[in-house]
């Protein structure tokens, strides 16, 4: 069974930063794509940020230029770094990764359970 394990959020003030990390843990072969979503009160969950196991990136227009979206493909993580932060940022943050396991011939997509990112104004 693969897991994903998110960690980092929190409160904090406009203009401040936070550093999200998804682990992926089980029995896993490889990771394509890796990405973070959220999801803020009364709003559907939303793109935030994607990787591909190459390292290409693509990022929702409202967070380009101030979150970066890494991955250590030897730790099976993702993180997401997020700069400049605003209160429109506020959302429960998913990690979202397609896994191809050990007795599998396909790649399943996970999602971690989230975390919160408060930003207060």
């Amino acid at each position: 069974q693969v897991q994903l394990v998110e960690s980092g959020g929190g409160l904090v003030q406009a203009g401040g930063s936070l550093r999200l990390s998804c682990a992926a843990s089980g029995s896993i072969v490889s990771i394509s794509a890796m990405g973070w979503y959220r999801q803020a009160p009364g709003k559907q969950r939303e793109l935030v940020a994607i990787i591909t196991s190459g390292g290409s990136t693509n990022y929702r227009a409202s967070v380009k230029g101030r979150f970066t979206i890494s991955r250590d493909n030897a730790k099976n993580t993702v993180y997401l770094q997020m700069n400049s932060l605003k209160p429109e940022d506020t959302a429960v943050y998913y990690c979202n990764a397609d896994v191809r396991g050990v007795t599998a011939y396909r790649y399943t997509n996970y999602w971690g359970q989230g975390t919160q990112v408060t930003v207060s104004s």
